[in-house]
């Protein structure tokens, strides 16, 4: 930060039409001038924006049942339902709000939608996703025109061999991949005072409530867009807490999967040992169809593995307005609680609602080992000794573009760092890469220090946290909130993080979902259910039974300041 321009660097306009050439996408030319110089500020509206061009506002919240359904029935098309959401697309991402949600759009998408329209005529669905609109975060490989850069201008050029495993699936599964979206650069481990949202490649995403305030990463653009009705529904990825914290930010539902269940092949990674890849969605029901696409052992992905038995390809089954009944479900109240009196207040409510819907409370019910984690080195200590070995074997994946100037030539996390030395001023303009700086400083996997922190993790995580309550107790799940509500976007002194959630179930592997539970000022708060490895169905359960009786989620109005009480 503060460094320079190289003299031989090639300026951040010239990288992104660079990028959009590559691609063919609309939108990177779009985002010119807005990413890394472009800021928090922009027009502010008072109300909903007029999507002109966006040929069926009826489809605002549709979920994936809704839009199935209208495709059988011939009263709407895959194709137009892209052209609906490009259009809307087109009308809030660079101007408007300026919701900075995508990065690019597929320039493909209208032709495969097309496709599919025809093969339904013919051959009918392949099942509920068919011809259904798909965002996924900018770490996600598609072989494709579009580009995986994990925001940052230094992978423009370089191209995956394959499809990332998830992606494909979705392919298979008829689902129409429409565009990448926008992130926290590196998924958020480039600098411990990064801003969320913000990326080289694709400027600062906004909040959709309240277009002034973060809207949470790594997975910032994934619930953006999920949100503001840009998308049925979007892939995020996490590590630790970068799919709840964005969905709860942004009011939509997300799920953390259980490490294992889906594949991270094919995924820019941080580290093996913790990231996963999940659905958002605007309803627990549309989050569980996408999650049933993504499963199943995949050879590229060894920790797959351990999902082969108890991994679904359907959890709609597990949808229950009568779920919470008997369940029980203890409060972590410890670490989790305190540090937002709003949070606090609506998970209190929140609590209520639950007992009155038949679930038994165990309050409170703390995880023994959240303090040490919280306040411990080894989470970092691993992430860091992982990011090293992680990205440079990701990076010997890509197909380099030698021929490319500036980018398209990165092949270990040593070259990333130089990278963004002789670029500082389109990529570091706001904060450094310390974090890429002390894990180039790491060694191999091999290290005492690396297996001992690895071994207090799992420890404090799995054995002597998570099981050690849920056992003691002989609860199904546990209930928090899952952060802060959100803050004011700030370029000079980065995030504004009170507390969250999500860390022990990061470090131990093991699955969350956030469901939204309240508004504060006009800003939403989610609630997170934690449980065991693999139990997905009864979190799924839970939170259906949960959003069912409370209905929390309202679409979002792109406010230019926070509301009054």
């Amino acid at each position: 930060m503060g460094k320079k321009r190289s003299s031989g660097g090639v300026r951040r306009r010239d990288f992104l039409k660079q990028g959009a050439a590559a691609a063919g996408a609309a939108l990177v030319s779009a985002n010119t001038g807005a990413g890394a110089q472009g800021g928090a500020g922009g027009a502010g509206l008072s109300a909903s924006t007029p999507f002109t061009g966006a040929p069926y506002p009826e489809l605002e919240e549709a979920t994936i049942s809704d839009l199935a359904a209208a495709m059988e029935s011939g009263k709407l098309s895959s194709r137009d339902l892209v052209a609906h959401y490009l259009a809307r697309i087109e009308a809030t991402n660079a101007v408007g709000p300026a919701l900075r949600a995508l990065i690019e759009t597929n320039p493909e998408a209208l032709d495969i939608a097309a496709a599919l329209d025809a093969e339904r005529r013919v051959k009918g669905a392949r099942g509920p996703l068919h011809g259904i609109p798909v965002l996924l975060k900018d770490n996600i490989d598609t072989a494709d025109r579009m580009e995986t850069t994990a925001g940052s201008l230094a992978l423009i050029g370089t191209r995956p061999a394959q499809d990332a495993t998830v992606a494909r699936r979705l392919r298979d599964a008829g689902a129409v991949i429409i565009g990448k979206a926008n992130l926290s650069e590196w998924a958020n481990i480039r600098s411990s005072h990064s801003i969320s949202g913000w990326s080289g490649r694709g400027g600062q995403c906004r909040n959709p409530y309240v277009i002034t305030h973060n809207p949470c990463g790594s997975s910032s653009g994934s619930a953006v867009g999920v949100s503001a009705n840009l998308c049925a529904v979007a892939l995020g990825s996490e590590t630790d807490g970068s799919i709840v914290c964005p969905s709860h930010i942004n009011g939509v539902v997300g799920i953390k999967p259980t490490v294992g269940l889906t594949s991270r092949a094919g995924v820019v990674p941080i580290s093996h040992n913790q990231d996963t890849v999940g659905p958002h969605a605007r309803t627990v029901r549309d989050a569980a169809i996408v999650l049933g696409a993504l499963t199943g052992v995949d050879p590229r992905d060894g920790a797959t593995v351990t999902s082969a038995g108890p991994s679904h390809t359907d959890y709609t089954h597990f949808l229950d307005p009568n779920g919470l009944r008997g369940m029980r479900i203890g409060i972590p109240r410890k670490v989790f609680f305190g540090y937002s009196p709003q949070a606090d207040a609506i998970i209190e409510d929140a609590i209520r609602t639950m007992s009155r819907l038949g679930a038994v409370i165990v309050d409170p019910a703390d995880i023994p080992t959240a303090g040490d984690l919280a306040s411990g080195p080894d989470e970092m200590t691993v992430l860091l000794y992982d990011l090293k070995a992680d990205m440079n074997a990701y990076l010997a994946t890509r197909v380099p573009n030698p021929g490319r100037p500036g980018g398209g030539n990165a092949r270990t996390l040593a070259d990333l760092i130089a990278f963004n030395e002789a670029h500082a001023a389109e990529e570091m303009p706001y904060f450094g890469q310390e974090l890429f700086a002390q894990a180039q400083d790491k060694g191999p996997l091999t290290d005492a220090d690396y297996t001992k922190a690895l071994e207090t993790c799992r420890r404090l995580g799995r054995a002597d946290g998570l099981d050690a309550v849920l056992e003691k107790n002989n609860l199904d799940a546990l209930a928090a909130p899952t952060g802060n509500p959100s803050w004011p976007i700030d370029l000079v002194n980065g995030d504004h993080f009170m507390g969250a959630s999500s860390q022990p179930a990061a470090v131990a592997g093991y699955p969350l979902i956030t469901v939204p539970a309240g508004y504060t000022f006009g800003l939403p708060v989610g609630i997170t259910f934690m449980g065991r490895a693999y139990s997905e169905p009864t979190l799924i359960k839970i939170a259906y039974a949960f959003e069912t009786a409370t209905k929390v989620r309202r679409p979002p109005r792109f406010l230019a300041e926070l509301e009054t009480r």
